[in-house]
């Protein structure tokens, strides 16, 4: 008995390696290692607020570090964002000729998109009506900042037609010398909208082409498991990059700038709130989901929607647990998700731009007409897109202001605190596009019920060697068997 017992002991204390010390080493789930960055952040902001800057005017070397920490996260995002968006639109398209209702599952998520983005700008409309942010604000005309036009009909829908093969845009700031001589500075971006359309055409294309475009769409499956490898390494700072995110915001805002907007602020976020925590809980109980499994299921991606204030860069974690969390096919959440990362924003493209034109409005003393409100209304419904899933809502708001015909000098007054409101719109515009994927899968028999009353945050990144997520299978061929058998051929 003296030796089975001394046996046994190492066991349960052994070297590094055993069972249970692997228990003992193992990192926090995701979630909870993204909600220690959001604390440690905070405090680090709240530090770095209080130290103030330093004598030449500059930022603290504590606000600088959280600054580039968070700037360098998003930056490695957006990085991949045009080949991601590019790859994962032709796959996901090429994915559904293995569903034979494919048309009709497209067309009720472009329903379900409509019918989310109208309650969401029905709720921004009253609680603007209700908050008055703009009669309750402290600032005046006079705080407006020059702000350009930067979102109209004709913008828009011209900005929908490439201009070059990779929807690569340029944009040339001259700035006037003390000597009378100029500089020139010019960046290069991507227009995400553009590289949609692309990508659209590409793949509608590809199966068009049939079994010629065969080797074309296997080189695409595997450029995106490559990508989102890729991306999947700097999601997993995704941590890190919140710390350095929320401590700059808080470093940078603190309390002062929301001060003077505190009840346009108070408004929005309220308004998220009812959408997230009431409407949609509401629609899913209207399809007979639990609503407990939704939020535990999603909450990864809302939660890293919320620090990078990015739907598309966002979009792999998205899609991930809509699959594996929520129990969509992955056939047809590969379509429904990218193209909800750049069209369905219920937070920047619904519930913001209504509670701002009523704002705006009431700063400029100007009075909103029943048709000014279906205007709203129309242009978050319709006009979505131009969002296009970037971080920020200042296009969807100057389309509307324009379409409304109020000042656009309107937008300078809510700049101040924009990456502050745009942390809960992204949250929203996630948790959207996860939520409508379900919703339709549910309502056309191809949901796995048994996964989503199952659904586990704490599995994504689990079996992350063997899963490409978009791409399907490991080398990018196909998706798994046991995956395909869940969307029925007759479905």
């Amino acid at each position: 008995m003296t030796s089975s017992a001394s046996s046994a002991a190492p066991a349960a204390t052994g070297p590094a390696g055993t069972p249970a010390a692997r228990r003992r080493l193992r990192l926090p789930s995701f979630s909870t290692q993204v909600v220690l960055g959001l604390a440690v952040g905070v405090l680090l902001g709240w530090l770095a607020n209080r130290m103030g800057p330093t004598t030449a005017g500059d930022p603290n070397w504590l606000t600088t570090t959280l600054e580039t920490i968070g700037s360098s996260f998003v930056t490695l995002l957006k990085t991949v964002v045009p080949p991601l968006i590019f790859t994962a639109i032709i796959a996901s398209i090429a994915n559904l000729r293995s569903v034979t209702n494919a048309a009709r599952l497209a067309g009720q998520t472009l329903i379900w998109f409509a019918i989310t983005a109208a309650i969401s700008v029905v709720v921004g409309i009253g609680l603007g009506l209700l908050f008055q942010p703009g009669n309750r604000a402290g600032v005046s005309i006079d705080d407006a900042a020059e702000v350009g036009a930067s979102g109209s009909w004709t913008d828009f829908l011209s900005g929908l037609i490439p201009s070059n093969f990779l929807g690569i845009s340029a944009d040339t700031t001259v700035t006037p010398g003390a000597d009378g001589t100029f500089s020139t500075e010019t960046s290069i971006g991507f227009n995400v909208l553009q590289i949609l359309v692309i990508a659209l055409a590409i793949g509608i294309a590809a199966l068009k082409s049939g079994s010629k475009a065969d080797p074309f769409l296997a080189f695409n499956r595997s450029a995106l498991s490559i990508i989102q490898k890729v991306l999947w390494w700097i999601i997993r700072l995704a941590p890190l990059g919140t710390l350095g995110l929320i401590g700059n915001a808080v470093a940078t805002y603190g309390w002062a700038s929301l001060g003077s907007l505190a009840w346009f602020a108070a408004a929005v976020y309220v308004g998220l709130a009812v959408v997230l925590f009431v409407v949609y809980p509401v629609l899913l109980r209207a399809n007979g989901l639990n609503i407990l499994s939704y939020f535990r299921g999603a909450w990864p991606a809302i939660q890293l929607a919320f620090v990078s204030r990015s739907s598309v860069g966002t979009m792999p974690v998205t899609e991930r647990v809509v699959e594996r969390n929520l129990g969509v096919p992955r056939e047809y959440a590969s379509f429904a998700v990218p193209l909800g990362s750049t069209t369905k924003m219920d937070g920047c493209a619904s519930i913001y731009p209504a509670i701002s034109a009523i704002f705006v409005a009431e700063i400029f003393g100007i009075h909103l007409s029943f048709t000014d409100y279906l205007l709203i209304a129309f242009v978050s419904v319709v006009g979505s897109a131009a969002t296009a899933g970037l971080t920020g809502a200042v296009v969807m708001l100057t389309l509307t202001l324009s379409t409304l015909g109020l000042p656009l000098a309107g937008v300078g007054l809510l700049l101040a605190i924009d990456p502050i409101l745009d942390m809960g719109r992204t949250a929203v515009n996630v948790a959207g596009q996860a939520l409508v994927p379900t919703i339709v899968a549910k309502r056309e028999g191809i949901l796995d019920e048994k996964r989503y009353a199952a659904a586990a945050a704490e599995d994504l990144f689990s079996d992350d060697s063997a899963d490409g997520v978009l791409a399907g299978s490991p080398d990018g061929s196909a998706p798994r068997a046991a995956e395909t058998s869940r969307v029925p051929s007759n479905a």
